[in-house]
């Protein structure tokens, strides 16, 4: 009997622990097609470090930032510091980035036109209705020399920030997430490389492309009373790891360029 006690008291003192090292379940937002796909490479290299990595996909850009903040998410990977910037100082969310992970060239793609210059003068082009990515949208063509807008304009210029459009182009604001929809009624339209991948475009595709370089890397954020939590550096060793890289190489071919 006394045997037994002491079996069973063992079994007891070694479930403990291994109750204590239960994975840490994550879920995280992302927006469909590569940020959904990078977390599935990322998924295996987390179990290893002890995370439970759940992926929730939103259609658009500004739910997985809502879900964030209201504790629905533990982090969220589809946005660039200038768009949490915005909407930080919009929505007054208390997240912050913890690690840049990827960049995605933004590209201006047609059904209609062959290249930009076919577009005629008076042309309809689409363009993301958010501060940010339709800033985006301008500051390219402004760089392809297609507009020019205001000194001093920074990240966020708006079509009110035009002041020369010698081709005359209308441009049309609608949801990030609808602009590949959009193609048929535009003559061109500016599409994040994350929506236009799942809509059958490749960056190879685009009539005029974004170098890749500037502000508008992606990043992993979480709520900033989160930052310090160690599965916090568990999650961005594990997005940063070789492995990920080689799955963001051998995937997208350069349409998607990892920051690390």
């Amino acid at each position: 009997m006394r045997n037994l006690i002491l079996t069973a008291g063992l079994l007891a003192s070694l479930a403990l622990p291994a109750a204590a090292q239960a994975p840490q379940v994550l879920r995280i937002g992302v927006t469909p097609g590569p940020h959904a796909q990078i977390l599935e490479a990322v998924k295996p290299v987390a179990a290893k470090r002890g995370l439970d990595v759940r992926i929730i996909e939103f259609s658009d850009y500004v739910v997985p930032n809502e879900a964030l903040s209201a504790g629905e998410i533990e982090a969220n990977s589809f946005q660039n510091q200038p768009y949490l910037d915005n909407q930080r100082k919009d929505r007054g969310y208390k997240i912050e980035s913890v690690a840049l992970t990827v960049n995605f060239p933004l590209g201006i793609y047609s059904r209609k036109h062959k290249s930009f210059d076919d577009i005629p003068a008076g042309g309809t082009i689409a363009i993301q209705n958010d501060p940010t990515n339709g800033g985006r949208s301008l500051l390219l063509l402004q760089d392809k020399g297609v507009i020019k807008l205001k000194p001093n304009v920074g990240f966020k210029p708006t079509v009110a920030d035009i002041i020369e459009n010698p081709r005359r182009l209308k441009f049309i604001e609608v949801d990030a997430a609808q602009t590949p929809r959009s193609l048929p009624d535009v003559d061109a339209a500016a599409i994040n490389t994350n929506y236009a991948t799942p809509a059958g475009l490749k960056p190879s595709d685009a009539i005029l492309r974004e170098d890749p370089k500037g502000p508008y890397v992606n990043l992993l954020a979480v709520r900033t009373a989160d930052k310090d939590k160690p599965w916090v550096e568990a999650l961005v060793a594990a997005y940063r790891s070789p492995e990920v890289k080689a799955f963001i190489t051998e995937t997208f071919k350069g349409s998607v360029i990892a920051s690390w």
